[in-house]
């Protein structure tokens, strides 16, 4: 990978819809082999989809709680039973294991809290847990799903 894929990498980050003729013009190459790049970096597996970013508020999701599970099980059948419970909540939208003394680490997005609730209840309905915090965040200061570049080898 060289300084015209990262360039490429760091403009289709910003907008995805970015057309071929205006990556090529940025990058410094003619539309076909841009475009050659660019399907090299897909079946490479480097760029893995192209998604649409939703507002959260205009579709009534504006709050973001994190939730950090513990646990005192830790089988692969137990593991497999959180794992598909949690897969079923579409409010869930991130999933970690996590090091330390949290076990797992979820960002869900509500409208509100009662709606929370309603997603708590479901989270511990089929899975035993020893502890689930729930902290909601006040204020959304830095958002972005663009990676840093600068680590490419």
């Amino acid at each position: 990978m060289d300084s015209i894929d990262r360039k490429l990498l760091e403009l289709l980050q910003a907008d995805a819809e970015t057309q071929v003729a205006e990556l090529a013009a940025q990058v410094g190459l003619s539309a076909t082999p841009c475009w050659r790049r660019i399907q090299r970096l897909k079946e490479a597996g480097v760029i893995k989809r192209q998604v649409v970013l939703v507002d959260r508020d205009k579709v009534n999701v504006g709050v973001t709680v994190f939730v950090a599970v513990r646990t005192s099980t830790h089988s692969q059948e137990w593991f497999e039973r959180f794992r598909a419970a949690v897969a079923a909540i579409a409010e869930v939208v991130e999933f970690y294991r996590m090091s330390g003394e949290v076990d797992y680490l979820l960002r869900v997005v509500v409208p509100d809290i009662a709606a929370y609730d309603k997603v708590y209840k479901r989270l511990i309905a089929d899975t035993q847990l020893l502890d689930v915090s729930s902290s909601f965040a006040m204020e959304e200061l830095k958002f972005t799903t663009a990676l840093p570049l600068s680590y490419i080898p």
